[in-house]
């Protein structure tokens, strides 16, 4: 199956989330932050979204920051996505 998101919605993947801190402390599963950075799966087609033109800046294959409370998450054939809007992605990650 594939995940096709409509108007301004983005299907991301998001990435693992740390299992230690920066000074080496081996954290527990709850203790463990969602990962507020994902990789971009799938990108709706813009168009008029409540009236306003709404023009698609993000890509399939972008690395992307993303609010920390925002999206739906949706489990697809074994594998966990995050459908956000547009607007919730803060910044794209440039190497």
């Amino acid at each position: 199956m594939k995940l096709v998101p409509l108007g301004d919605r983005v299907v991301l993947k998001q990435m693992v989330a740390e299992e230690t801190t920066k000074s080496g402390i081996i954290l527990a599963g709850k203790e463990k932050e969602r990962p507020q950075q994902a990789e971009v799966i799938a990108v709706g087609p813009g168009g008029m979204v409540d009236g306003k033109e709404i023009a698609m800046q993000v890509k399939v294959g972008d690395k992307v920051i993303f609010s920390k409370y925002s999206g739906t998450e949706v489990k697809l054939d074994e594998e966990e996505y995050l459908i956000v809007k547009q607007s919730e992605i803060l910044a794209i990650l440039e190497a």
